[in-house]
């Protein structure tokens, strides 16, 4: 599937009035950074999963663009902690509880209105914070009370740039651009 810049600009021109109020920007992992496959990596790593890079890239192009950026998660592992936290350093990582409104209360008493809250997520415990974030996603394979619940449905598979996809459009709303060096 081929989105081309056209439809960047189109979908960015669709949501900009709710795009522009965001100042933070939260991800679910298994489904959405993920495949939603998990497997046995040991005692050591404990249950691993793989993302892709263009996903990160996108998350430290919103980081660098001065937004807050962060991963909300019910599940508890090491590899998302040195994924998300660590080696991307992303601003904030809730993890562990499938319970995830206390994580947007949190942010909430950090001083942001949920309308300034991006999120997406892709399961049934999502869809509070789903209906309470100012722009809100997921992906095409979600249930049916999920896909009811957002502003947009990436057209990227889980695992496989959807979440990049939806960075963009966030991206081309505010006009956001990396200057990239001259050969």
């Amino acid at each position: 599937m081929i989105l081309d810049r056209k439809y960047f600009e189109e979908k960015a021109k669709e949501f900009k009035t709710k795009i522009d109020k965001i100042k933070v920007c939260a991800f679910d992992v298994d489904g959405i950074l993920t495949d939603g496959k998990v497997y046995w990596s040991g005692e050591e790593v404990g249950w691993n999963r793989s993302s892709h890079t263009r996903d990160g890239y996108g998350l430290k192009l919103l980081q660098e663009a001065g937004l807050k950026v962060g991963i909300i998660t019910g599940g508890d592992s090491l590899s998302v902690v040195k994924r998300y936290k660590e080696n991307l350093g992303l601003d904030f990582l809730y993890k562990g509880n499938e319970d995830k409104v206390d994580a947007i209360r949190d942010l909430v008493k950090q001083g942001y209105d949920p309308a300034e809250i991006f999120y997406m997520g892709d399961e049934l415990f999502d869809i509070p914070l789903l209906k309470i974030a100012g722009f809100s996603a997921t992906v095409e394979a979600a249930s049916p009370e999920v896909l009811e619940s957002v502003d947009y449905i990436a057209k990227m598979p889980s695992g496989e740039g959807c979440v990049r996809e939806v960075i963009d459009i966030i991206r081309y709303a505010k006009e956001i651009f990396p200057k990239l060096r001259e050969f």
